[in-house]
């Protein structure tokens, strides 16, 4: 992952600081034979032109380059029509069919396709790490959309019980 480097204010372009995106939290199937899914990823905010370099970034180069990323308009309101990535430039398709939200599809040309779960950003962080474990499952047979949606039932659910005197102190 490339850092971005600019002076700090007030400073000489010798005296520049470095910051470096934060690793994307994001979890893949360990193998080829899996479910609709390839894993989860959860981004920080819903501005991919901000997250999707960091997500690319981390992924292991053998999986060739991603030229492009399908999205959910519902996820990625903002979505710009290209992304800039260290060293190329992606192209982004926002699409609004049912099977493809709350996923984001990266696209390697000839060497590949992944499909993941986006997790919204202000999801739980309990909630949102058993999402991203559950679709790094193997095993695991859900599409995006169902996952979340079982999910909001779950956390539904969980705040019905914790409102009649569930896990809370007694």
């Amino acid at each position: 992952m490339d850092a971005i480097t600019r002076p700090a204010e007030g400073t000489s372009p010798g005296d520049a600081q470095t910051y470096q995106m934060p690793l994307p939290r994001l979890r893949l199937t360990p193998d080829t034979s899996h479910g609709p899914l390839d894993g989860a990823w959860w981004p920080r905010c819903d501005a991919l032109e901000l997250e999707l370099p960091a997500l690319v970034g981390s992924l292991d180069p053998a999986v060739g380059t991603v030229t492009r990323v399908t999205v959910d308009p519902a996820s990625w309101p903002d979505a710009p029509q290209t992304v800039w990535a260290p060293g190329h430039v992606i192209e982004v398709v926002r699409t609004g069919l049912a099977g493809e939200a709350h996923a984001i599809t990266l696209d390697c040309g000839t060497v590949g396709r992944w499909e993941l779960l986006v997790i919204p950003p202000d999801e739980p962080a309990g909630a949102a790490t058993r999402l991203l474990t559950a679709a790094a499952d193997p095993e695991n047979p859900l599409s995006a959309p169902l996952m979340l949606a079982l999910a909001e039932d779950d956390l539904d659910g969980e705040a019905a019980w914790e409102s009649e005197g569930g896990h809370g102190l007694r």
